[in-house]
């Protein structure tokens, strides 16, 4: 059920009053954004260095992170009864996180006052993002013809890099499945279009897909993933070549069978027309505030006061009915904002440990991140993936996480050996979350939204035979060209 307007707009502004308290907690005496790679460690208590203080954690301490991954991606699939309640989420993130939240207390506490900071610009944005994107409503009808089925998921692979893989999603499929509902075969399309706009076009800005943001809160420039263009191109655009032809190829034997000209079906009933207009203005106020916080250096609850007014604006000005028609619910970002809980906190001694034994892994090719990053994002939460391998590569390059916590993904761009890494961590995380249902966030969502509407999806095993036809050759060339 849709939680009511003022509701939502007081518990908003409770956040917004939290956000400049929260901003204070880490004025503490060593704080990770004090140091660089050249500055000598601080000196603590006694004439020690404060890397003498610095405790290592043991490997064992990674295993909530992995048990809390192994919950995301089985649990789903085995109890999914269990699963549709929040609550039981809440258990598992609760269950797993907090013994993790008092260890890293007791060992390292300034590492806990990042990730919670982290945490929250995180959740902030994506709801923003969510919100803002669930007020606007595409009305009427397209023809759903290969061309311009085509074009739609083109148009959502740009568009996924200002509102997000998620924003875009939720915008563009809706209106996709009545394009085609007068054909009988598309559930190539809706894979596709996970393929994607819920996926691959998210590369080139922070705001496209969370890894790429998570990137941003740790150091690296907003307008640096701009850099992805080629990969993102290479990549779209061969996807959208397959596509084309596949769907041109079930468009024709389906036309051949049916009765009369499928042509004539397909051609919309109804004109196009958005409602909701003004919310594209907040949404880049969004695109804005998250340029101007790297490129001004923000202190943290700026921005993140600045989307939660945005949000709260949008939220005033949007008709009621426009919610209702997208079928809008804040279950979807609850259950981001209940499971991140979890996955933030269970991952800091995961960060740790793999930054302080990254070199014993054996990873030093370029190729080697790409598919490692990208191997794992199939199969877990791409953001999670894309942090434990940044941490990693930085280790490697002899970047300190616990003194950088703030920076370090930032700092790997100082080298051109930590830029190559940097590269494929990006394309990595973001491109092989499609290879499966549970490899990104929107991806079951709009596999859901697309079944509901009465479209047959295939298994998860039936969709990984796709990933794997399609995605997996076209990640070969990508090894090829961009990462030998």
């Amino acid at each position: 059920m849709l939680m009511r307007q003022p509701e939502l707009i007081f518990l908003l502004t409770l956040l917004f009053l939290v956000i400049p308290v929260l901003s204070t907690d880490a004025q503490n005496p060593v704080t990770p954004t004090e140091h660089t790679i050249n500055q000598p460690a601080l000196t603590g208590v006694g004439g020690q260095s404060d890397s003498q203080h610095k405790v290592s954690l043991p490997p064992w301490s990674v295993i909530p992170f992995v048990l809390m991954l192994l919950a995301i991606a089985i649990i789903p699939l085995t109890f999914p009864h269990f699963w549709e309640k929040h609550l039981n989420k809440g258990i598992i993130a609760a269950f797993l996180g907090i013994p993790v939240i008092i260890y890293i207390l007791m060992m390292r506490p300034p590492e806990l006052v990042v990730t919670l900071k982290d945490y929250i610009s995180f959740i902030i944005l994506l709801g923003s993002l969510y919100i803002i994107a669930g007020g606007i409503h595409i009305k009427g009808s397209m023809a759903g013809t290969p061309l311009i089925n085509t074009v739609v998921l083109a148009i959502g692979a740009v568009l996924a890099n200002f509102i997000g893989t998620t924003g875009a999603s939720m915008l563009l499929i809706r209106p996709l499945i009545r394009a085609n509902r007068a054909r009988h075969h598309k559930a190539h399309i809706i894979i596709f279009f996970i393929f994607i706009v819920s996926n691959s076009g998210g590369l080139l800005t922070p705001l496209g897909d969370p890894p790429l943001f998570m990137g941003f809160l740790k150091g690296v420039p907003f307008l640096w993933t701009l850099r992805l263009f080629p990969q993102w191109l290479f990549v779209n655009g061969l996807v959208l070549i397959v596509f084309n032809f596949m769907d041109q190829w079930k468009f024709n034997r389906e036309d051949v069978s049916t009765p009369g000209s499928l042509v004539e079906e397909v051609e919309p009933k109804h004109s196009l027309r958005i409602e909701g207009v003004r919310n594209f203005i907040f949404l880049g106020g969004i695109v804005a505030t998250i340029f101007c916080s790297g490129y001004f250096n923000w202190e943290f609850g700026v921005k993140e006061a600045f989307m939660v007014l945005l949000t709260i604006f949008s939220l005033s000005i949007t008709r009621k009915h426009i919610y209702k028609e997208n079928e809008f619910t804040f279950g979807p970002i609850i259950e981001v904002a209940v499971l991140f809980a979890g996955i933030f906190a269970t991952m800091i001694p995961a960060l740790i440990v793999l930054n302080e034994r990254g070199r014993d892994l054996g990873l030093s090719q370029t190729w080697h991140f790409f598919w490692v990053s990208g191997g794992l994002s199939s199969f877990l939460d791409n953001t999670p993936t894309y942090l434990t391998f940044t941490a990693t590569a930085s280790g490697i390059l002899g970047i300190d996480i616990t003194r950088h916590a703030a920076d370090y993904a930032g700092l790997m761009l100082s080298s051109e050996l930590g830029i190559t890494y940097l590269i494929a961590i990006s394309c990595g995380a973001v491109f092989m979350g499609a290879n499966t249902y549970i490899g990104n966030g929107p991806n079951f969502m709009v596999k859901a939204i697309a079944e509901e509407s009465k479209i047959k999806m295939p298994s998860f095993f039936g969709y990984m035979l796709y990933s794997l036809l399609i995605l997996v050759p076209i990640f070969i060339l990508t090894t090829l060209v961009f990462f030998r």
